[in-house]
Order: structure tokens, then sequence, then C-alpha cells
């Protein structure tokens, strides 16, 4: 068996553990031979037949005792002399039956009967402030930071204080415990957050190796120049230009980096090349062609070696025209489809890394790169270091350039998205200003359509009409079915408004089934809004229910866009005479968004006539407790009251959120109260046999590595209460 894995992953004491084990379990006679000074066949040769000399001479003398005469030979660092490996091994394994060897390099050997176990990272708490503690009790590398910062500042402990950095920490050294060892013993000089801070340059900060390591582990980077030297020539060039990657990349991304046709047929296998030698590893939860990413800790290193060779600049220019070639489909379509979005999101690190480099303020492309940040940061949810992001780039750029339009339409959306609709409209008004100095008709029209919807939103009907009106024009002209679409579910929400509800229908009639088809459920949103106002106003509590709840589902991992539809629930159930739901999704629909602008007065004295109506039906004390409720529901107690779904937060949280079947969660039930497995086998009335399978595929499911974490992360849950019949 070959452990294979990067630098630092823990391959050497994984193999010393299991040859320890192997031996004092009497299972077999153990030897190890570190061969990562050995640099021929003869020495190799000459260390392992002493080995072996030495296993026979074990044998002879306690074999009897121990009823074993089975040997364990591991070799270990072998990936510096894989064929001198392979044909000694290939000699010796035929003749010696009862011998197991164990190696450990950064790729296999390649031989007949060889298994690889690849070693991977330790498990790392996933980001999340609000849970950072409970997150960091249930990870292995952190386990590790805190035993090893232990042993340079005693007593040191992990605290709701500083959990988010240790985990931060962890996460950026991507779980790999050579680098978190380093870190932690870091703890004895530096804060927390200095370490944290230094980590932009791990490798000239990661230096304390232990005394007694030999010279590639007294330091990341000497741990990491070993397997550099190894690789060939074009291996490690592909090597280095990949490390202006950190969000990943597919064979698309690598070719477009390298700088000859020759060199473009060659991406492939030499993707094969690195992946097998432990230096790229796949992307998880991938769909689609295969993408692969450099651990942080790795690409730092191969970004060192682009400098040092004075790469760097023509990298970056080759990686910005291949991003730029990416998003040029948002200056020639009036709705990006869906498949430019997926393909943009899967560049989204890539698109940031990029932006965030100090570069030529006159390299108009920024803009055009930071509007593709923007299109993807939008379709998930705006972070404000992107919305930063993506103001620097305006403010550094030149203010007119084919593309500065298209950064306008971005910063116009995340003001939008802030509640600062002044703003918005500003940038907006410029951005159709700018881009009618260019024959773009279909950006033009996305632009006229982005500013009707402000100006919608700010009430101003007659100019958000007059932007419909036109935009309009310019879809039937092209022509664009989607943007004409879009336009008339737009129009139709202002002929509601003036009660013109035949025209209304018309036009939701006709364009609803389009747009289910072109564009994705999140854009489908408004108009869904717009055919449940439509249909309560006819009357049809049950087609405006069905509305609402499509609009609330297509975001409902953001509820400040689903505030009209969970006002609209709202509205649904005071009109049911189901007074305190409906108080309580109105009040909770003005604590997500203060109070929705979207459909202006006419809107607002539908919610409000809905809102006097429950106070009028109810009494005082059930009043004040629907307002309470509503103003403390948190995110998913908010959906499963909109849902009709149950109203016990735990439950749903846990229907919504584990992968788990209904008897995996019982058996996740009772080892959360502390029961072994015989006592869950007899409660459940079945074998243990049966409840070690289920504890074994609840492990794998959630990631979880023991018992422990798994009764950890039902108490975070909340689901340890629950009985079992």
């Amino acid at each position: 068996m070959t452990l294979t894995g990067p630098a630092g992953v823990g391959k050497s004491r994984l193999a010393l553990e299991v040859a320890g084990q192997a031996q004092r379990g009497r299972r077999f006679e153990a030897a190890v031979v570190r061969l990562r000074q050995v640099t021929d066949a003869i020495e190799l040769r000459q260390r392992v037949m002493r080995a072996l000399d030495g296993l026979t001479s074990a044998t002879a003398q306690h074999g009897s005792a121990r009823g074993s005469t089975s040997h364990l030979l591991v070799l270990d660092d072998c990936e510096h002399i894989l064929d001198e490996c392979g044909l000694l091994l290939g000699h010796l394994l035929p003749r010696l039956g009862h011998l197991k060897v164990l190696v450990t390099s950064r790729e296999p050997l390649r031989l007949p009967g060889e298994a690889v176990f690849s070693v991977t990272a330790l498990a790392t708490p996933q980001d999340d402030n609000h849970a950072a503690l409970a997150r960091c009790l249930r990870s292995d590398a952190v386990r590790l930071f805190l035993d090893r910062a232990r042993a340079v500042v005693p007593g040191f402990q992990l605290t709701e204080a500083n959990a988010a950095q240790i985990g931060e920490i962890c996460r950026r050294l991507d779980g790999l415990p050579l680098p978190i060892e380093m870190a932690a013993r870091l703890t004895g000089v530096f804060p927390l957050s200095e370490i944290v801070a230094r980590l932009d340059d791990p490798l000239s900060l990661l230096t304390s190796g232990w005394r007694l390591a030999d010279d590639r582990h007294q330091s990341l980077r000497a741990a990491l120049d070993w397997g550099y030297d190894l690789l060939s020539p074009p291996e490690q060039s592909l090597f280095r230009k990949l490390s202006v990657l950190p969000g990943g990349f597919g064979a698309d991304g690598a070719a477009a980096l390298v700088d000859h046709a020759d060199e473009v047929s060659d991406v492939p296998y030499l993707l094969v090349a690195l992946r097998t030698k432990s230096l790229i590893v796949p992307c998880p939860e991938q769909n689609g062609p295969a993408r692969f990413r450099l651990l942080e800790c790795i690409r730092h290193h191969g970004h060192e070696r682009l400098i040092a060779e004075k790469e760097d600049t023509e990298v970056y220019e080759r990686m910005t025209a291949w991003l730029t070639t990416l998003s040029a489909p948002l200056q020639e379509q009036a709705v990006v489809h869906p498949s430019t979005l997926r393909r943009l999101a899967e560049e989204r690190g890539n698109l940031e890394h990029l932006l965030r480099r100090p570069d030529d303020d006159t390299d108009e492309r920024q803009q055009l790169l930071a509007g593709a940040l923007a299109a993807v940061e939008l379709s998930r949810g705006p972070s404000e270091n992107a919305v930063q992001l993506v103001s620097n780039v305006v403010n550094r750029t030149p203010e007119v350039s084919r593309y500065s339009s298209i950064a306008l339409e971005a910063m116009a959306a995340f003001a939008a998205w802030r509640g600062d609709l002044g703003t918005a409209l500003r940038h907006a008004g410029r951005a159709v200003e700018v881009e009618r100095g260019y024959d773009r008709p279909p950006v033009l029209g996305r632009l006229l359509l982005q500013r009707s919807a402000l100006h919608a939103m700010a009430s101003e009907r007659d100019d958000a009409v007059t932007d419909l009106t036109e935009c309009l024009g310019i879809s039937h002209h092209l022509p664009d079915e989607t943007l004409t679409a879009l336009c008339q579910s737009g129009l139709a929400r202002h002929q509601l408004q003036d009660g013109d509800l035949r025209s209304a229908e018309k036009a939701i009639t006709e364009v609803l089934p389009l747009l289910r088809t072109r564009i994705p459920p999140r854009q489908l949103r408004m108009t869904l809004d717009t055919a449940g106002m439509l249909a309560l106003e006819q009357g049809d509590l049950s087609a405006a229910e069905a509305y609402f709840v499509e609009s609330l589902r297509s975001c409902a991992d953001r509820l400040r866009e689903a505030v009209v539809a969970i006002e609209g629930l709202g509205v649904i159930a005071a009109r049911a005479h189901e007074f305190e739901k409906g108080l309580q999704l109105i009040e909770a629909a003005t604590r997500i968004g203060g109070g929705t602008t979207w459909g202006g007065n006419w809107w607002r004295d539908r919610t409000r006539t809905a809102h006097a109506a429950a106070l009028k039906a109810l009494t005082t004390s059930r009043v004040d407790a629907a307002i309470t409720a509503g103003k403390m529901m948190r995110h998913r107690h908010v959906l499963s009251i909109a849902l009709g779904s149950e109203s016990n937060g735990a439950a749903t949280e846990t229907a919504l959120d584990t992968p788990l079947s209904r008897r995996e969660q019982d058996v996740v039930t009772l080892v959360a109260q502390g029961l072994t497995n015989r006592q869950v086998a007899a409660r459940m009335y079945v074998s243990e046999r049966t409840v070690e399978t289920h504890l074994r595929h609840i492990r794998i499911a959630l990631g979880l590595r023991s018992r422990a974490h798994i009764a950890a992360w039902a108490a975070e849950r909340q689901i340890a209460t629950a009985s079992i019949a």
C-alpha cells in the first residue's frame, strides 16, 4: 500500500502509527526504512536488506510467542527514487509471500497489486461567525492546533472570542497538519489576529519546524521546494502558472495560461501528472468538467516561483484576456443566459483575485470583469468585500469606456441591494447615458430595464413606464423574446396598479410560461410577485398563494429579496382569517426589509389593510404575542410559517438541512442522549451491527469522524430531545 498526499499532510506520521499499532498488536514484526537521504539503487537495496534481516531475526526470537511470522516493511519518503523502489519491490515481493510493504510518497509507485490510499487533510470548520465555536469543536484541524498551542502556551483554550480566528487559520492552511503545527507554535509569540494577518505570506511565516526534524520539515518552504525540484520542467512551468488561479481551474483555464499551441495540447497530461504528484486536488462538489485547485500554501509557493522567473506579468495578462472572453456575453446579451452566469460563477475566486491586483488603472477590461463578478455576486447574495472591490474598480478606471456602463450597472444593483435608491438611480442613469454612445442595443435594453425597476421602487411611475416603453421597442427590433417578456411583465405591474386587471392578466398569462423556461427562478421573482398581486385583486387566494410561495422558494436563502412574497402570504392569511399568521408574516417582512417599496403606495395600502384587520380581530395579548413573534423570527422559522410547514424551528431545520433518512435521524437522536450502541439497538429493536452500519453511514453523510462529533452535531441543531417509541 502506498500513502500519497501533498507535503505536510502527515503521510510519514500515519505510516509510523500504523506500523506501531501492528507491532503492538502482535500482528507483524515491523521495520521502518527512511529514504529521504537515499539517492541511488545500491544504498536503497542495502538499507532494505538490513531491515529485512532484522525482521527475520526478530521473528526467530519472538515469532513463536507471538504466533506470527508476517513482516511489515515501511519505506518512508520514496518520491525521489520511485523507479529504484519499484524495481526492488518488484523483485522482492514475489519471493517473500509473508512480506507486507507500506510506502509513503507524493505519488504512487504504479506497481501491480499496489493499493493507493490518498491521505487527506484534517477537517476544517465551515466559515460561519455565528456558530464558530460549535463548528470548531467538531474540527480535527482545530483540535490539532489547540494541542500544539498548549505546548507553548499552557492553558490555551478555545473560546467564543477566538474561535473564528482559529477556524480561519485552519481553513487558510487547508487543514494540513504540518503548517497548522507551525502556526500553533507561533501563539507563544504573536496574538491570533496577527497570525491571521501574516498568513497572506505563509511561507515566510511558517518556519518553526521541530528541531530534530529533517531539513525538509524545518520550514514549509523547504518542504515544498523538495517536491518542486522533483518535477519535470514542463510540470514546473504549468505549476507556476496555475498559481494565479486561487479559485480553481479546469483544462480550459490552465490552457489559457500557456505560451504555444504544442504546450496547450500537453495540458491535460500535465494536469494528470500534477494530480498524481499531489500538487493539485479536485474541487469539491463539482458538476460537469473536472476542476482542480492548488492548496493555498502550495499556491503561494508556486506564485513565489512565478515571480522569481519573472513570468507573472505575462501570465496575468493571459489570465485577464481569458476572463475577458468569458465575460463577453455581458456586452452582447440583453438577458445574460443562465449558462453564462454558471460559468462565471465557477471563476468567481479568480475574478476577485485578478481585480484585487494593483494594476494599470487605464485597463478598461477591469470594468467588464467587475461587472462579471457583480453578476455572480447578485445571483448568490453579495458580500461587502465584493461590493467594495467593484466600487474600487469603478473609482480607479476611466469614467467613460466601452465597459464603464457595465460596471455602473453593477454599482446600481449593489446600491439597490443596500436599499439606497438614490445612489442606485444615479448610477443607473449614468450607465444609460454612457451606453447611448455605443451601438449595443442589447446592453442598452438591459440597462433601461434595470432603471425602470429602480424608478418603480422609488414610486416614480411615469419614468418607469417611459424606460419600459423604450426597452420594449429595442426588444422588438432585435428581436429578443426574453427581453420583450420582461418588459411586458414590468408594464403589467403598472397596469395592475392602474386597475386594468384584464390587460395585466393577459400580459402575465403570455409571458410567465416563456420566462419559466428562459431565466433562473430567482430572476422570475418579480413576475411571480406581480402574478400573486393580480390573483389577490381577483380574489383568488389559492392562486395568489401558489405564486407567492413559488417566489419565496426561489430566494429562500435570501429573505431580503422575498419581502413582497412574505407580505403577500401575510395578506392572504389575514384575508383567510388566519390573523395571527398574517400578523407574524407582515411584521417579519417589515423587520427583514424595513418595509417594502417595490409596489409603492398601492401595495403598502393592501398590507396595511391586512395588518389593521388582524389588529381588530385579535385580543391585545394575542396581538402583542404575534407582533413579538414576527419581529423575533429566525430565517427558517419565517420559512416554516410562510410555507405552511411545522412551526417547530428545530424540527424544520433538521428536515431542511439533514441528508439522513428518518431511521438515521433516530439513531442520531439516541446517540445525542448518551446511549451506547447496545442501548440504541434495544430501543430501536435492531441488532448492534445494524446500529454500527447506520453510524457509519451518518459519519459519511455528514463528514464527521466519531460518535462525539455526531452528538455535537445533534446538539447544535437541538434534536437530542426527541423520543423514539
